[in-house]
């Protein structure tokens, strides 16, 4: 999987993911027909049960897409469960500091280097384990723990220095809260905190990511060297062909 940094002279091309918060299977479809490079179930605020997750990823897998989550919580279950039906990467919400960050990371990664529970079936082909799975499996899964509370921004470079983190995803609105509730969203305290994430993953060479909602994002994005974009919701891409449909029948046809 790329792994998307900008040290040195080498830059790889990011992640483009569309953000499911429904077991929307046409929506897969889709974005593999639109050249999106995967897709990623919010199972924190999305409706989704074990056996929507199971299906969606078997359909990744079989489409050559990449399937990643942000998981509902920072716990040993959600991230396995994720795992055992196939997820690629996932994403951790609500991480208070660095050590909190060391102990749930370590969920997603088999020991040595986690503390990664073995469930076989999906990651074994349904098999018997295969030759060196173990170093594979922990290659494969992308983990990124999302910086959305101050105690996990003020440990930002700790956090990025653990063996069992592969990158970071911001959380901007609850970071926002927890930091400047009283301030306007998207203060000039905010996109110093949104920089100061970029700056400390690319400094270790390790993926940022982040939820790209305007230009304005796709361009800081660029700037500041994102690695994983995740992109427009399947339910607000409807609401925007909706509502420009609805304008247009009903400014041409009355």
């Amino acid at each position: 999987m790329a792994r998307a940094a900008t040290t040195g002279t080498r830059k790889q091309k990011p992640i483009h993911a569309l953000w499911l918060v429904s077991a929307n299977t046409a929506a897969v479809e889709l974005a593999k027909l639109h050249g999106f490079d995967g897709i990623c179930l919010d199972l924190e605020h999305g409706a989704f049960n074990r056996a929507d997750v199971d299906l969606l990823f078997t359909m990744t897998r079989g489409m050559r897409l990449k399937g990643f989550t942000r998981v509902a919580a920072p716990e040993r279950i959600d991230i396995q469960q994720a795992l055992d039906s196939g997820a690629d990467g996932i994403i951790i919400p609500h991480i208070d500091d660095a050590e909190h960050a060391a102990r749930v990371t370590g969920y997603a990664k088999y020991p040595p280097l986690g503390d990664r529970s073995v469930g076989g079936g999906r990651t074994w082909d349904w098999g018997d384990p295969p030759k060196g799975w173990v170093a594979k499996e922990n290659r494969r899964v992308m983990c990124m723990p999302m910086i959305e509370t101050a105690g996990a921004l003020a440990d930002v470079d700790e956090i990025l220095g653990l063996k069992t983190t592969d990158g970071l995803f911001l959380g901007p609105f609850d970071l926002h809260m927890a930091r400047r509730p009283k301030e306007p969203l998207g203060s000039a305290g905010d996109l110093k905190d949104r920089d100061r994430v970029a700056r400390a993953a690319n400094k270790a060479g390790k993926v940022w990511g982040m939820n790209i909602a305007t230009e304005d994002d796709m361009k800081a994005a660029k700037r500041l060297g994102l690695g994983f974009a995740a992109l427009i919701d399947d339910v607000a891409a409807m609401s925007m062909s909706l509502e420009r449909v609805i304008a247009d029948s009903r400014r041409i046809i009355g």
